[in-house]
């Protein structure tokens, strides 16, 4: 499957959160520094009437406290691409030693699909820990986790930010959250075995996670409630805090390179009051994050809707501590998405700020997808996962058309848009993908 979507991993970098997580890779590797003002220049000049309200934010404005220009972009996924960046800049470069004369600036194409590339693979090293730990941990079946994964892969953002917008942050997020969760799952599975060392590398994944995406780090939620669970269950308050100690140091150590970029940036040790700012924690938009009839989750991925039931009914019946710990960072997901003024994602494709909990989304997929096997066969299962597949092929295909109102889903049209507009399009689409992908995205049809 993997090698099947990498003809459609496009190497462009676009949207302003693009242009901000790009812009920190290329003025960290290359500039040195982190002031943003050639990057973003570079990206305007290209797409002046596209990014006039970039401009206004991100050119024209600067940080209250430090002067420089404003990134809202965590520094994690320039952290994980910097490698694969650093070589293309090194492939350049011996490239117009042998007579080539390719722009060796961060910008030309071996850049942009360095990093696009770069995205996908670590979200399939995401989806392959989330197989893995569904095996491992959960009990599943491999072919009950092996489907479960093509469901979330296909049926939910996760793929279009894989592919058809891999400079957003998404991707690495998966790949961030999948190791944590694995991490942690294995950790937890040791018991007394698993020392201070084992929680200390736990503590190092969450805080990578943090650093990628600022709500990731919500995700340390799980293996510090089971570390205060497993305290209260054995009453071995000292081991347990030594373990806590560690995990919580590993999560400092992560983070530290992000807060020092915050000190940088903001001139403060934290994110930039400019978000802050936009936070209502006590989320008044925790339902409309969900089920909004424009721009719920359970609405443009009805597959997290059974996910979601299946991690309650999973808890419920197994009444083990990691489960119902995999449910409360879910919930934790849903608050601070609510908590956003920005909550409801206009012009992006599906509820995006959720592709990161994927790893603990499985959990009650594959527990439907058992018992759908067990009672049903794996031919059903495989139909309702490919039902479900479809949906979002579609809306994706209509995203991408402009077919749709892309800042909100338009019911009843999106639906029928599914069986009536999208069939008959999908030859010019293809042909369009295949020899001008910039028009296409940019005219549609």
């Amino acid at each position: 499957m993997f090698l099947v979507t990498l003809p459609l991993v496009t190497p462009r970098i676009r949207a302003a959160d693009e242009i901000e997580y790009y812009a920190s890779l290329r003025s960290l590797v290359l500039d040195g520094d982190l002031e943003f003002g050639n990057e973003y220049q570079h990206f305007y000049d290209r797409d002046p009437q596209g990014l006039a309200g970039f401009k206004e934010t991100f050119l024209d404005r600067r940080e209250p406290n430090s002067g420089r220009h404003i990134n809202f972009a965590p520094m994690g996924a320039a952290f994980l691409w910097a490698p694969f960046f650093v070589l293309a800049h090194v492939g350049v470069g011996v490239v117009n030693v042998l007579g080539g004369q390719v722009a060796q600036d961060g910008y030309s194409w071996p850049y942009l699909a360095a990093v696009s590339f770069a995205s996908a693979l670590y979200a399939f090293f995401g989806l392959l820990l989330t197989h893995a730990a569904l095996v491992r941990f959960g009990r599943f079946d491999d072919v009950v986790a092996a489907l479960t994964v093509a469901a979330l892969w296909l049926a939910t953002p996760v793929l279009y930010y894989m592919t058809i917008a891999p400079g957003f942050g998404h991707a690495p997020s998966l790949f961030a959250v999948g190791l944590l969760t694995y991490l942690f799952l294995r950790a937890a599975a040791h018991g007394a075995q698993a020392g201070p060392a084992t929680w200390l590398v736990v503590g190092l994944a969450g805080g990578l996670a943090g650093c990628v995406r600022e709500q990731d780090v919500l995700f340390l939620a799980m293996p510090a409630g089971f570390l205060a669970w497993d305290a209260a269950r054995r009453g071995n308050w000292k081991a347990s805090l030594a373990r806590g100690l560690a995990l919580g140091a590993g999560a400092f150590l992560a983070l530290l390179p992000q807060l020092v970029a915050y000190r940088s940036l903001t001139g403060a040790w934290g994110p930039t009051q400019l978000v802050m700012r936009k936070m209502s924690f006590s989320s008044p938009h925790f339902l409309d994050v969900l089920v909004d009839p424009g721009h719920g989750l359970f609405l443009w991925s009805p597959v997290l809707l059974v996910a979601t039931l299946g991690v309650l009914v999973l808890a419920l019946s197994r009444r083990e501590a990691v489960v119902t710990l995999l449910g409360v960072a879910i919930l934790l997901q849903m608050w601070i998405n609510g908590s956003i003024d920005s909550w409801h994602m206009a012009g992006a494709f599906g509820s995006r700020r959720f592709v990161g909990a994927t790893p603990l989304f499985a959990w009650g997929l594959a527990f439907v997808l058992a018992g759908l096997v067990a009672r049903a066969g794996r031919g059903l299962a495989v139909g309702v996962v490919a039902v479900f597949a479809w949906w979002n092929l579609s809306l994706m295909a209509q995203f991408g058309l402009r077919l749709m109102d892309r800042q909100r889903l338009e019911w009843p049209k999106v639906a029928l848009n599914q069986f009536t507009e999208v069939p008959r399009h999908l030859g010019r689409a293809g042909f369009l993908f295949l020899t001008d992908r910039e028009r296409l995205a940019k005219e549609g049809l």
